[in-house]
């Protein structure tokens, strides 16, 4: 080998991040979509100083958030939030068309810090999904019970009982180690998810339940349930093979990916109009050196005015 081309390097390709790929596994008769999070995700987990297993479980609703809100079309948002009395009592995340995502969670610092391995973040509670089709349209909300269980268990609950579509839903969520553009090497978030769901519409094959029906559902739920955790989290995997590593017998076809970006729909003048609508009381209690500040508790933003603005509104 010459002096030359020992020299050469080879630059390897990483895949494409941060989207939402569709799918259709048509032997099967099901539909399903991958997201991979990478940048996203840890942009929104690294604006708060959040414990570890809060991340954790903020990640899963974004990755879930992000699968589900895919579903829509056209304008509108998806929102997830549950409220529990458990040490996170509160739990939102939203998906803005075309691919906006934001999340945040509320929790008890103590409540955190005496939680033992095992124990639950969510305890008694509700979660529940808002579709939100803009200002002249009615919204659809779906709720369930939250009695202690994942956010995973709490969506297969809800697709059961009130869609009665059969869904399986793996979520994965990891802090991975990598390098930057200048040789720097840091601790990153990561999320994955996979979604599928047997088709039901009439005139399918899935059309009407019965043998055919339950034996194409539980082998696609059965191809399904042998994702890892590290291949939904892996940068290096491109997700239409790992499509294709699942259900390649099921004559699996991708479609257009969802390219998936933060955002935050907060500015200074929605704080402004918001703000209005405080009483002189709430107001004052807000006062820090003379100025009513607000700090947006999705993406941190800080917004200062002057109270004195508002001692006509």
């Amino acid at each position: 080998m010459s002096e030359r081309s020992s020299e050469q390097r080879v630059e390897l390709a990483i895949p494409d991040d941060d989207l939402i790929l569709p799918f259709q596994a048509e032997q099967a008769d099901v539909l399903g979509r991958l997201v991979k999070l990478g940048p996203v995700v840890d942009t929104i987990l690294s604006r708060h100083d959040y414990p570890e297993p809060v991340s954790r479980l903020l990640g899963e609703a974004v990755a879930l958030t992000a699968l589900l809100g895919a579903a829509l079309k056209f304008e509108g948002k998806f929102i997830l939030q549950a409220s529990t009395d458990g040490p996170v009592d509160l739990l939102v995340a939203d998906y803005q068309v075309p691919g906006g995502l934001r999340g945040y969670a509320r929790f008890s610092d103590e409540s955190i810090a005496a939680l033992a391995p095992d124990e639950a973040l969510l305890g008694q509670g509700h979660l529940a999904m808002t579709i939100d089709r803009g200002a002249d349209t009615e919204r659809y909300q779906g709720v369930v019970p939250l009695e202690g269980e994942s956010l995973t268990e709490a969506a297969d609950t809800y697709f059961r009982q009130s869609e009665q579509l059969p869904t399986f839903i793996r979520l994965a969520v990891a802090r991975h180690y990598r390098g930057g553009e200048s040789g720097a090497k840091f601790w990153g978030w990561r999320a994955g998810g996979l979604l599928v769901q047997k088709l039901t519409r009439e005139g399918g094959r899935g059309g009407a339940p019965g043998a055919a029906f339950e034996e194409d559902w539980t082998r696609a739920k059965s191809l399904a349930e042998t994702v890892e955790d590290h291949e939904l989290l892996d940068p290096t995997l491109p997700p239409d093979r790992l499509l294709y590593r699942l259900f390649h017998e099921e004559q699996v076809r991708a479609y257009r990916a969802v390219p998936l970006k933060s955002y935050c729909g907060c500015s200074r003048g929605r704080v402004e109009d918001l703000l209005k609508r405080f009483s002189a009381e709430e107001l004052a209690e807000m006062v820090v050196d003379g100025e009513v500040w607000v700090t947006c508790e999705f993406c941190n933003a800080r917004y200062h005015f002057d109270p004195a603005a508002f001692a006509d509104a």
